[in-house]
């Protein structure tokens, strides 16, 4: 595989971090292009670690999600604590937005119609679709044997037109 092209894969948005930075140092500083990217290394490469931490805590508890609480316990045995506050402020705003956040209903809560009507249009589907099965069942049935050449066929040709109405 293409080591670029990997480290393009495992990096952050040039043009974010940049902004970032640029709105946190005063006017009268600048960064070069790389600094910019040197400091992209480092973001990535303290994500990697603290993610790794997370991810042997979040094995080690049998669970098969990293959450909150195992990026938390991640960064305390790491030695960041400083940043539990802003990780625990963060988790809850998230949790109050995906509270917030407008709920998908079921097709059938989306339907506005009540349960004992849907029954009753599903009873009646299944009746007219015992109905035509019962139709075709009985025009397949072998025609009686008639007393004249001319009646019979005039049978199966009234059975041939309800056949081909059907179809």
């Amino acid at each position: 595989m293409n080591d670029a092209f990997v480290d393009d894969e495992l990096s952050l948005p040039k043009a974010t971090v940049q902004k970032m930075v640029s709105e946190m140092l005063p006017e009268d500083l600048t960064f070069t292009k790389e600094t910019r990217d040197l400091l992209i290394e480092c973001c990535v490469e303290f994500i990697h670690l603290v993610s790794s931490e997370a991810n042997e805590i979040c094995e080690k508890e049998s669970k098969k999600t990293i959450a909150a609480e195992h990026i938390i316990k991640a960064l305390e045995n790491l030695e960041f604590k400083e940043y539990i506050s802003e990780v625990l402020e963060v988790a809850a705003e998230h949790k109050e937005q995906q509270k917030n956040r407008e709920k998908k209903g079921s097709k059938f809560e989306q339907s506005g119609v009540s349960r004992d009507e849907l029954l009753r249009q599903q009873e009646e589907l299944l009746s007219r679709a015992r109905e035509r099965f019962q139709n075709q069942n009985s025009m397949n049935q072998p025609v009686a044997a008639s007393t004249s050449p001319s009646e019979g066929s005039d049978i199966k040709q009234e059975v041939k037109k309800e056949e081909d109405s059907v179809a």
